[in-house]
């Protein structure tokens, strides 16, 4: 046993528990191997939270079976959400499976590798923390959610919020920070929710805006992020840091998911729309320039053409920087499958998802339209086609050039992957970027 292939799908936690998991098998001697049939342990990071992401795993399942037929000896495992504390029912449907894990928990794979290299797994797994990250890099902070959506199934599959202590997460930070990291993305279900569950502290209990202070004052760490807020939990202290905190990015991910009142209850969100306004003009008046984006369900059961209408009115009104419009697909086990009937048809979800985002692109380009000319500071987190490519502190995914651009978009040898002409190695930097041209998606500028 020498190699593992790990693939993924979903949300940036799931992300990060790859990266976790890669890391713990690295440590036991495995290497990583970009094609899952050369490897002797193939995982599916899976996601359950919308029907197509099932299917995509489901039919990566059906891939790995004819890999595992080919060799018996060759481990198969099936992780993160489509994983409930009842796997029965998964076995007796993917026989071929070796091993079923729970998101975080990796202790079954593990146990099972232990065995067949004869080795203490516990005693060769130190930190998790990715030991080759990029520039940029995950850090969950807490797992889990108490809050019941009606429409969400992630309480049932990675349980109660339990947050990570701050000691704990700022060591890891500085770990990264060790192995070459500039940006951290600190992570949660609902990450503004951090710390309600820790244990009261000398000056009170920590929370998120605490522990963005202590990151913060970390030496070489050059950008903080976090995701994904809930509106209930985004405190007036959070926000404050956002606006005071120098390494703490002016980008807050907000979702609303409807624009209706009677919707937002039957999705048991807890706050109204007049409730979410109010908290993006009191981002936008502390944080002055901050970006925000939202999520977006379209096609809830029972929502109505005027409804949706007051959804899209939503998204006219607040003109975020990104919107995620899903349509509903019902999530066996949630409250809405079992109290709602589905009947939204299909095709008008398509339809009302469709002109969400077409009045989002239209917003963007406007938006982004008025950047051009300005300059802004760019993380560069690696290459595209002869370009160097990054994000602004807002967030914003920028492209310029890395050299002589007619030499760079060539297939001349003299041109290297590490810069080409007069360009060096510029992974890492920050770059004071004008932006000359812009689309709705992304900017184009020159480094000053």
């Amino acid at each position: 046993m020498n190699s593992f292939h790990i693939w993924t799908i979903g949300c940036q936690m799931n992300t990060a528990d790859s990266e976790r998991l890669a890391s713990a098998l690295e440590q036991l001697g495995l290497e990583s191997s970009g094609n899952a049939s050369d490897a002797d342990v193939v995982v599916l990071n899976s996601c359950v939270v919308r029907q197509s992401a099932e299917d995509k795993v489901v039919g990566n399942l059906g891939a790995v079976s004819r890999l595992k037929k080919q060799n018996p000896d060759r481990v198969i495992a099936l992780m993160g959400c489509m994983v409930g504390p009842q796997t029965g029912q998964l076995a007796r449907r993917f026989p071929y499976v070796d091993v079923f894990m729970r998101p975080q928990q990796f202790e079954p794979l593990l146990e099972l590798v232990g065995e067949r290299l004869s080795l203490d797994w516990e005693g060769c797994v130190g930190s998790l923390a990715p030991a080759r990250p990029g520039v940029t890099c995950h850090v969950p902070i807490i797992h889990g959610c108490d809050l019941m959506c009606s429409f969400c199934i992630i309480p049932y599959r990675r349980g109660r919020q339990a947050s990570r202590p701050v000691d704990d997460i700022a060591r890891e930070v500085e770990l990264l920070v060790g192995r070459g990291v500039r940006e951290v993305t600190v992570l949660g279900q609902t990450v503004d929710a951090y710390g309600h569950d820790l244990p009261e502290q000398r000056g009170g209990r920590p929370d998120l805006a605490a522990l963005l202070t202590r990151l913060n004052a970390i030496d070489g760490l050059d950008r903080i992020r976090f995701l994904t807020s809930h509106p209930s939990y985004m405190s007036r202290g959070i926000i404050e840091a956002v606006a005071e905190l120098p390494k703490v990015c002016e980008h807050i991910n907000l979702p609303v998911q409807a624009g209706d009142d009677e919707v937002l209850a039957r999705m048991r969100r807890n706050y109204t729309r007049a409730d979410y306004i109010a908290l993006v003009e009191e981002i936008r008046d502390t944080v002055p320039g901050a970006s925000l984006s939202t999520d977006i369900i379209v096609g809830f059961p029972g929502e109505t053409d005027g409804q949706f209408r007051r959804t899209l009115e939503l998204v006219e009104q607040l003109r975020m920087d990104k919107v995620h419009c899903a349509a509903y697909s019902t999530r066996p086990g949630t409250i809405a499958d079992r109290t709602m009937e589905d009947d939204v048809p299909q095709a008008e979800k398509v339809s009302r998802r469709q002109q969400v985002d077409a009045l989002q692109e239209s917003i963007l380009a406007e938006i982004n339209a008025g950047l051009v000319g300005q300059d802004f500071e760019v993380l560069v987190e690696g290459r595209n086609k002869g370009k160097w490519q990054g994000r602004t502190r807002s967030n914003k995914l920028v492209f310029f050039p890395m050299a002589d651009t007619s030499i760079a978009d060539s297939e001349s040898p003299i041109f290297s992957n590490d810069g080409g002409p007069d360009g060096g190695d510029r992974l890492g930097e920050l770059v004071n970027v004008r932006i000359d041209r812009a689309g709705p998606w992304s900017l184009q500028g020159q480094p000053n």
